[in-house]
Parts: C-alpha cells; structure tokens; sequence
C-alpha cells in the first residue's frame, strides 16, 4: 500500500466561528426583539426564520445587549463540519471556555488531569449567568449532536441561557420546553422590518442622499417586501443605482424568493467587470479571505476588493473579531482568520446559481483552485472537499492517495465514508489501494451488511494485488461477527489468521482485535487475552486500533467483576483519538457504549445520559446487536429512574424494531426482556409474563449459554424467568434455578453475573420467609459490590431490594450483624451510605400498610386523582405527570396532597400500596 505522507495538522477551530458578524452603521436596532427576550426567564431562545429575515443581525444585538448588562456571552456559528460529534464538541469546548467556565478538574484547556473538558458538563455546574449563542442551527442534522444540544438546555443551570438562530425547526424537544414556559420562539412575523424599522433602515442607508425616500413609496415598498429584511436590503442597493423616479418600486410585488433573485440580479448586473467576477468566482467559497480569493482571481487584488466591499457594506460580512483579545483568545487562529468575510446566505445562494448559468464550465476548474490553494497551506480536508465537490473525482483520489491511510489510522471513518459515498464506483476502482480503506469506512459508519455488499462487488477478495486481497480478507471475520455470526467469524478468522503478518498493520491488528473478541463470545477468554496482547504489540501508531484494543481489554475486566479498572481502560478507550482527530469514529461508539454501562452500573446517571447522548445513535447506525442492545437498554433505563415511561418505552420499542429491521432476533428478544422487567417493577406480573413468553427462542438462548455475549451478561431469558418468578410466581423454584445458574458463573470467573444472581438469591430468601439467610446473602452481596463500585445490578432490581438493603443497614447500625463485616468497614460504610441514597426511603411492603377504615375511605377519589395514583404506580415523576395530564406541576403536587390526605397515607409509595389492597388501582 502507497506511504501516507506526515500527518497534517490538527484541524483547527477558525476564529471566525467564535465571533458574531462585525456590527456595521447600516443595522437597525431591534429594540422590540430584544426588549421581549430581556423580559422572558426562559432557559432557550428559538430565533428561526428563512434566509433574509436578519436572525443572525438580531442575535449579535441580543448579545451586545446581554454583555452591556454584564452577563457572560459566548458566540458559536455551525457548519456541516460540526455533524461529527468529536468535532462540535471540541468548537463548544472553546466557545463554553469563552464563558470563563471552567472544568470539573479546574482547567479551561482541551485536556486537563482528568482528560477532555466536558463543556456540556461544566455549562450545567457554572454558578454565574451566561448566555450561548448557536448560529446556523440548521446545518446541524446529526441525531448524537442534537442530543448533546438537548442535554445542555435540559441541564441549563439559572441563570444560564442558549439562544439558537435556525432555517428550520430543530428537533430539541421544543414541546416539553414550551409547555415548562421555558422557551421563547422568535419567528419570521417577528423578524420582519415594522414600517418604521424600514424608515429606520433607508435613513442609515442613504444619510446623504438628497431627498429622503418618499412617504408612499416606502410604505409600498414595505408592502411588496413584507418586511423580508434581505429584500429590503437589495431594494436599498436597486433604487441606489435607479433611483426614485423611475418607478422601480412599482415594478415588482411579492416577498417570494423570486423577487430577492430579481433584486439580487439587478444589483449584481451594475457592479463593475471586476467586482462582478470577483463576487461569482469566489461563491463557491464558505469562508473569504484574500489569500484563497487570490488564487481564484489572480489577476485582480482580492484584498483590497474585500475591503472595498466590507467599507461599502456590500454583499459581504466580516466574521471574526479584529482586537488584539478575540485574536489571541484562540491560540491556533491566524491572523487571516480574523481578516474573514462571508457573503450573506441567501446573496451566495444567487451568486452560485448565477455562476452555474453563466460559467458552468468555470465551476470544475474554480474547485480545483480551492482545493489546490488547500492543499499547499497543509489542509487536506478542505481540499478533498473542494476536489469532489467541483466533480473533479480523479484529484480527489489523487488527494485520497497520500492522505487516506493515515486518516483511517486516526479512525476519521464518517468523514472517509462521506467522500467515498460521492465517487463513483468505476472511478474508485482504478485506485486499487483505497477500496480497503473504503470497505473499513463503510463497515464503520453504515454497517457490516452494506460492507458486506460492497465487499462482494469489489472484487477486492480475488484482487490480484497481494496487498488489496490481504486487507480484504482480515476484514471478513470482523463482518461476520458484527452481524452476529460468531462461529462463522471464527472459521474466516481462522484462515485470516494463518496468512498473518500481511505488512498491513491496521489490518492486521483489527483482525486480532476481531478475533479476541470472537474468542471471548466462543467462551475462550485465555486465548483472547493472549490475543490482545499480540494486537498491542501490532497496533503502532494506530489510534483506532489502540481503542479497539483497550475496550475490548475493559470488557473482559467487567465481566470478570473488575468494574474499577474496566472503568478506567474504557475511558482511555474513549479518549484515545481525541487528542488525533475532531471525528468519533464507530470505534469511538463502540467503546463508548461500553464506558457508558461503567458509568451507569457506578450510578453516574447525568454523566451516563450525556455519554448516550452521543454514542447511542452512532452504534444504532453501524448496527452492532450487543451495543444496540446495551445502549437503548441504558436510555430505557435511565428514563424509567426520572419517571418519563413513555420515554423509556419509546426506547425499546426502537429497538425491538431495529431488531425486525435488520432480522436481528437476539435485538428483538433484548427489547422483549427488559420490557419485562420494567412491567415487573411496575407490578404488573402478567403484562410481565406474557413479554417473557414473547421473548422465547429456544434456539436463540441454546445459542447465549454456549456464548459470552455482552448484552446478555447480566440479562438472559434464564435469569428474567427467575426473577419473575421470586416477584409473582414460586420464589422455592426460582432459588434452585439461580443456584444452577451461580455455580456455573462462577466456574466459568463470570464475576459481575455471579453478583446479580447472588441478589436475585437474597431476594428469594425474602420472599420465601428467610429473613436472617436473605440478610446473610445481601451482606455478602454488599462487601463485593463495595470493593468495586457496583451499584445499578443491586438498585435497578427495585422495591424489593430496597428493603432489603435498608434492613441491612438497620441491622449494621444496631451491631446485630456484626459478623458480616459490620460498619467499621469504611469503604463498606461509605458505600452504603451512597447505596441508601439511591435506593430510596424504605418501601411500604403490602404487609405493612393498613387500609382506611370504614367503607374505603372518608372521601372518595376523584377521576383524576384516581389517574394520578395510576401514574404514580407505574413510576411517572411530577413533571412526567403533569405533560401526560396537561396540567402544571403545582396542579399535580395538590392532586398528591387530596390523595394522601383522603388514603390517610403518609407517602406516595404508601399511598400506592393502600391504593392497591382497596383495589382503586391494579
């Protein structure tokens, strides 16, 4: 395979996107606007509006205004380049940073002691006020980014405010927050220039000109325009040139899209021949400045033009701050990247379709320019981007050629995949050396079946180059496995294994990557231990593979039992390219969905969602069974603590469908079980029962117990019956089953399943009658679990063992169970504290609660309290109530108050358990 060239540099997060668009004399204030968001305590700001309306303008107001108060402002403007998640949070890490907003270690750099700042969580812990603006909202798409935008209004803390400029709606939740008042939308109607704003508008636009615009024709030229800012914009320019007489404004009516191009045209066709050019050759370009101007306008001074432009207001925006603080705020901006214009969104729309009508011929070779300027300054990506962009396929590859391994080695898969999407296929082949690279980035990014497909389509398998064929069939066992073919991965990888080394050395060490894994599922950990090491020792400088590599080493250690030190490599797992590439490849999901569970088995709930947020739809995506599995079994999960059931069933029926969908029946039987579950916790044992018949494949769960699967470590057809039947059904049976299965944990060093079934073993003790055996097994449970931070296995098996846990730490605080360890224990003494915590106050059991006296009760329910005490029963919170019913939190809280006081209970969970012994709810 060719030599990558050195590495490029870093890509850096321009000035330019840290900056609102300098304040020039022609804007208008938009008093009202800003008045209205001044007087509004809300948490978002919606600013959304077509192209032209001045959301952008507005929002740089908004924030002067804020700053004149003295209130912290932070200015982020997105692009497509932000879709990847490693990337928006390395530009949100600067703009937060900006806020003076600092991390949980104390640090404002990218990496502090305890790794990458986590800006989403240091925005949610900062006591002061700010406000964050996000412009261009729109170019935003990806779910793992939208997620990450929603966790940080969900956790605004007071007194912090994001405002967003969009084209269109962003999918944020907007219902919930408008239904909290926690929203303020500003929209198109808003947006529009008043009559008097129009005035305001023509007397900053022409200060000199002789005779002020007319009475009448202002008012009709507001009409016609409707107040659409950018056509009122392009008017000011048209009557400039035609001037007052001439009867212009009469000539056009509408406010459509047709009439900014009419205008537009108009302006553009009396510039001079070398404005005119300058302003259609460079539209192809995001961003303006001189230099790369200059290499598509050679023969005019790009410079002086852009300012010339920028003094006269015309066409152009600079971006980007010019004091000496905005520039040396960012330590990798340039001093061209505070020299930046850009054209306003909808004037370059015109340009580049102006530029395809008169030049089409021009649009390749101006393309090719950029991408040529691009790659002389060091800038790959930009420069690929140019090349297919402008249809010139052939210096794409050319550019692919020298760069493309080393960005697989990074793990930069979506971006690879995104630029191998857009070639064609024949063009591809005549680079025999970049179809591997673009089989990984599709296995990585779309999943192994469409690798799979392109895979037998390329004839890379039969490539009479040694090199291609080698690499293509290293990747064969990683597909089969990832389709959850495991016995068929492990012949291919036998035979892979055999040719090895290729010279390949990323493939080679995702091959042995694959085949620990495949090992560790066939149930061989010793070999894939063995196995991993060789990988480390093959993995170079590989980022990707050292992830791989170091995930999978945390998987067996959590499954061992060793939740500290899988914790640990999972992170390191995590971060390993963060510090390489502003990309989360699929590797990154797949050992992020891994360092997910760790931290949600710790009880790091806030911390868990924010990890989901962004790894939860990159696995979705690629489609691996065990982190589908895992992932939306989290989000149900955590969904199901804060009391949103809806949510937390929404989660799993995504995931029983994506099981249909890519004819996934251990996906589909994943769903079914943790269903269950929740039904259990809910106490609906035959709801419960029947999702556990649905989930019956005999074949499927012969197929688990002769693997080591890790979404069925803990949860597993055997397992769920058990514990239904300690819940409902006969807890004697369910104690010799889990005996069964106990023993076989432990003989295979299954440690982490060995804890959940010796909790299931106490809870069965409890049920039957045995309370001092019960007391004995929890204890013994809680030393283990205390050595290591387990806590989600105990806590998410509910009420129950609660109880149990709470009698525990009676009986520890009274001494009478001094010979299992008692409280002089510290780490068991702290542990419990936590454990207590997460538990909740002691459950009412059944036994315990006494019924009203009398008929039923002094008062009779109402419908709605009935259907409140309904909700309370199946774990929905206050606000989780209060969307469900249409009311307000407070309307709620008083329905709770009438309930207890009319059940004379002293809780809620009381008021549940009398509620059910007089059978006012199931």
């Amino acid at each position: 395979m060719q030599q990558a060239t050195p590495s490029p540099a870093v890509p850096r997060i321009l000035e330019t996107k840290l900056n609102p668009p300098a304040f020039v004399a022609t804007q208008v204030p938009r008093t009202a606007i800003g008045d209205g968001m001044a007087a509004a305590a809300v948490k978002l700001v919606l600013v959304r509006a077509p192209a032209g309306f001045g959301k952008t303008t507005a929002m740089a107001q908004m924030r002067e205004r804020r700053e004149a108060q003295g209130v912290a402002t932070a200015w982020l403007t997105l692009d497509l380049a932000d879709n990847d998640v490693s990337r928006f949070l390395a530009c949100l890490a600067e703009a937060v940073q900006r806020l003076g907003v600092e991390g949980d270690d104390g640090h404002r750099g990218h990496h502090g002691p305890h790794g990458p700042f986590d800006a989403v969580a240091a925005l949610a812990a900062h006591d002061s006020p700010f406000t964050l603006f996000l412009d261009d909202f729109e170019r935003v798409q990806e779910p793992a980014v939208l997620g990450l935008v929603r966790e940080m209004v969900e956790h605004l803390p007071r007194g912090g405010q994001i405002v967003i400029g969009s084209r269109s709606l962003p999918d944020l939740g907007l219902g919930r927050l408008r239904a909290r008042g926690q929203l303020l939308e500003i929209d198109t109607d808003r947006l529009r220039f008043s009559l008097e704003e129009t005035s305001a508008f023509f007397s900053l636009r022409r200060p000199h000109a002789e005779g002020a615009l007319p009475l009448d024709m202002l008012a009709q030229l507001h009409r016609k325009t409707e107040g659409w800012v950018a056509a009122i914009w392009l008017a000011s320019m048209a009557l400039e040139r035609h001037g007052t007489e001439t009867g212009f404004v009469e000539r056009f009516s509408g406010s459509d899209r047709a009439v900014a191009d009419y205008l537009a045209e108009d302006v553009l066709a009396h510039q001079p021949p070398e404005i005119r050019e300058f302003l259609l050759r460079t539209s192809i370009l995001r961003q303006l400045d001189a230099s790369v101007c200059q290499a598509l306008c050679p023969r005019v001074d790009c410079a002086a033009i852009l300012e010339r432009l920028a003094a006269s207001n015309l066409f152009v925006t600079r971006v980007g701050g010019t004091d000496a603080n905005s520039a040396s705020s960012s330590g990798n901006a340039s001093n061209a990247d505070s020299d930046a214009w850009r054209y306003h969104s909808l004037f370059a729309d015109f340009l580049r379709a102006q530029l395809a009508r008169e030049q089409p011929g021009e649009i390749e070779r101006l393309h090719l320019a950029a991408s040529g300027w691009y790659e002389s300054h060091g800038r790959p990506v930009p420069a690929i981007d140019h090349a297919i962009e402008g249809g010139d396929h052939p210096y794409a590859l050319t550019l692919l050629d020298s760069y493309a391994a080393q960005f697989l080695e990074q793990g930069r898969m979506r971006m690879l995949a995104r630029w191998f999407s857009a070639i064609p296929e024949h063009q591809l082949r005549a680079h025999p050396f970049l179809q591997p690279i673009a089989l990984w980035a599709t296995c990585f990014t779309h999943g192994p079946w469409d690798a799979m497909r392109q895979l037998d389509a390329s004839g890379c398998l039969d490539s009479p180059i040694a090199e291609v064929r080698a690499s293509a069939h290293t990747l064969v066992p990683l597909l089969l496995a990832m389709q959850d073919r495991h016995d068929e991965a492990y012949e291919a990888g036998r035979l892979s294994l055999a040719r090895l080394p290729t010279g390949l050395a990323f493939a080679d060490s995702v091959l042995l990557n694959a085949m620990a894994h495949i090992l560790a599922v066939r149930g061989d950990p010793h070999e894939a231990r063995r196995m991993l090491e060789v990988a480390r020792r093959e993995q170079g400088n590989s980022a990707f593979n050292r992830m791989y590599t170091e995930s999978l080493a945390g998987l067996f250690d959590l499954q061992e039992g060793r939740l500290r030190q899988a914790t640990a490599r999972l992170r390191m797992a995590v971060d390993s390219t963060h510090g390489v590439s502003y990309n989360h490849s699929h590797g990154n999901a797949w050992a992020g969905v891994l360092y997910a569970g760790a931290v949600y088995e710790t009880n790091q709930l806030v911390q868990a969602e924010h990890l989901l947020n962004v790894y939860l739809p990159l696995a979705r995506d690629v489609g691996l069974p065990d982190h589908m599995i895992l992932s939306h079994t989290m989000r149900s999960r955590l969904a199901f603590h804060a009391g949103d059931i809806d949510a937390a069933f929404q989660a799993l029926t995504e995931l029983e469908y994506l099981g249909h969908h890519r004819q996934l029946p251990r996906v589909v039987a994943g769903a079914k079980l943790e269903r269950s579950r929740m039904l259990l916790l809910q106490g609906n044992g035959p709801a419960s029962h029947d999702e556990l018949l649905r989930a019956e494949d005999p074949a499927l769960w012969e197929r688990e117990r002769r693997q080591r699967l890790p979404a069925h470590d803990l949860d597993y057809l055997a397992l769920a019956r058990a514990r239904w039947d300690i819940a409902f059904g006969d807890a004697r049976a369910a104690l010799a089953t889990v005996d069964a299965e106990l023993h076989a944990a432990l003989a295979s060093a299954r440690n982490r399943r060995a804890l959940s079934l010796k909790v299931l073993r106490a809870l069965a003790l409890q049920r039957i009658g045995d309370a001092p055996a019960a007391l004995d097994e929890i204890g013994e449970v809680l030393q283990t679990a205390s050595q290591e931070g387990f806590m989600r296995l105990i806590v998410d098996e509910g009420a129950a063992v609660a109880t149990l846990v709470h009698r525990y730490a009676a009986a520890q605080h009274d001494g009478s169970r001094g010979a299992t360890g008692g409280t002089s224990d510290p780490i068991l003494a702290d542990y419990l504290q936590r454990l207590l915590q997460a538990v909740g106050p002691m459950p009412a059991s059944a036994g315990e609660v006494d019924a009203p006296a009398g008929d039923a009760m002094q008062e009779p329910l109402t419908r709605k309290e009935i259907r409140v005490l309904q909700l309370l029963a199946e774990g929905y919170s206050n606000s989780a109530m209060a969307e469900k019913l249409f009311v307000s939190d407070s309307t709620v809280r008083t329905h709770l108050r009438n309930i207890n006081m009319k059940l004379d209970a002293k809780s809620r969970t009381q008021a549940v358990a009398i509620a059910r012994k007089l059978g006012v709810i199931r």
